[in-house]
């Protein structure tokens, strides 16, 4: 599909319920935009009728891809996989869910004309949430990201936000190198774009915590710690390879 600008990549794990009113808003979205787009919807595994209700939108939105992956393999995974797929010049993944409008894509997008990546982040202001998580899942979520700078060394305020945008073909090699495949792996994508010399703008975004949210206070959060240090140790390990071309960065690399 030549000359398409943007490619909006949604993970999807059993969203029949979330998705209609989703697609519903990327609709409109790509309608308004002055500028071709793709989507692609990644079905992971789902055991209910999310592949059929993604389908049912390609009347609505004509460069619209329903892919899945194999079995059910994580967030993760969904997102290497369609960011690996797009074809727009921009790749912009975002939450089923929506927590962050559709609309505030344009935010990173505009980042992108002087970034290779734009991160959505809900702590550079956060008068700009109007649902707030629970107090532990934000004290949680605060914790994380003290150990996220810590260990990675990595500047930013939130990784987790499930908004990001890439040059695709500057940003490629980071998602051929990502290795984590569920929740843990935003912050694997920054190490990577850093360790390649990338670019990186946090913009703060619009974002409303959704109660349905699929990630598990007790067993996610315990494997995304892990993956903080899985990812330390890939790096000592010299199992992140530097392309030729790229700006040289001095951390994390023994």
């Amino acid at each position: 599909m030549p000359g398409l600008n943007l490619t909006i990549v949604i993970p999807a794990y059993n969203e029949e319920l979330r998705l209609p009113v989703t697609l519903e808003r990327i609709a409109e979205f790509v309608a308004n935009r002055n500028s071709s787009t793709e989507v692609i919807v990644i079905d992971d595994g789902s055991t209910d009728r999310t592949v059929a209700i993604a389908e049912s939108f390609q009347t609505r939105i004509p460069q619209l891809r329903v892919l899945s992956n194999e079995r059910n393999r994580g967030k993760g995974c969904s997102v290497r996989h369609g960011s690996l797929e797009a074809q727009g010049d921009n790749v912009l993944f975002t939450d089923a869910d929506l927590s962050a409008p559709i609309e505030e894509g344009e935010k990173l997008l505009a980042a992108l004309k002087t970034h290779d990546v734009a991160i959505g982040s809900r702590a550079v202001d956060r008068s700009l949430i109007d649902v707030h998580e629970s107090p532990f899942r934000e004290f949680a979520g605060s914790v994380f990201n003290k150990i996220v700078r810590i260990v990675l060394q990595l500047p930013f305020v939130d990784t987790q936000c499930g908004f990001k945008a890439f040059r695709r073909e500057r940003c490629r090699i980071i998602f051929e190198q990502q290795t984590i495949e569920r929740f843990g792996f935003d912050p694997e994508l920054l190490f990577l774009a850093r360790f390649h010399g990338l670019s990186i703008s946090e913009v703060p975004v619009r974002w409303a915590h959704s109660p349905a949210t699929k990630v598990n206070m007790l067993r996610d959060s315990i494997q995304m710690f892990l993956d903080v240090f899985v990812i330390y140790w890939n790096a000592l390990l010299g199992r992140y390879v530097r392309a030729k071309q790229d700006v040289p960065n001095t951390q994390l690399t023994s």
